[in-house]
């Protein structure tokens, strides 16, 4: 029987209720990303669309806008779901360099 209550759903579950969702990834290193996912595997390994990219260099933020982009889930140190607005305007308010753009 599938799992219907939502504190006690898998990892696996969680991301896959996200597909056509915006999310926020945190990548391991100085880079972050904002997209709709599409798909990922049992490795994590996910593909996002209409991807917004954010690193910070020496010479500041550099942002990047993608059509398509696969990352390793090796590499992903943080997925943030249900990225909205108000969660945007909040980070980019209260965070030095917050990143997220909500499009």
């Amino acid at each position: 029987m599938a799992n219907t209550n939502p504190s006690q759903l898998l990892p696996s579950e969680l991301i896959d209720r996200c597909i056509g969702s915006k999310i926020w990834v945190i990548m391991k290193g100085d880079k972050e990303l904002v997209g709709t996912l599409r798909g990922f595997d049992v490795y994590v390994n996910m593909v996002l669309e209409d991807v917004t990219e954010y690193e910070i260099t020496a010479e500041g933020r550099r942002i990047t806008k993608l059509d398509q982009i696969l990352l390793n889930g090796n590499n992903i140190a943080i997925v943030i779901f249900g990225i909205s607005f108000y969660l945007c305007l909040v980070i980019l308010l209260l965070v030095p360099g917050g990143s997220p753009d909500p499009e």
